[in-house]
């Protein structure tokens, strides 16, 4: 199996991660997503890109460490 490394979360992949979640995450991030009117691939990337490092703002502005 190939893996292609994309620089933003796919719909799908969205579902798969959403599908894991606990039903409480799951409901903030769709409603946060409803909230700013963002795609729920850009909140779910913004969620962990900002775990990783505070200042950015995504996947391709994350340098995990530079936020604390």
């Amino acid at each position: 199996m190939q893996v292609e490394l994309l620089e933003r979360i796919s719909s799908t992949d969205a579902e798969v991660i959403l599908e894991r979640l606990p039903e409480h995450i799951r409901a903030a991030l769709v409603e946060r997503a409803n909230e700013i009117e963002y795609p729920i691939e850009a909140v779910i990337e913004m969620a962990i890109a900002s775990f990783l490092d505070t200042e950015a703002l995504s996947f391709a502005d994350c340098k995990p460490g530079r936020g604390q």
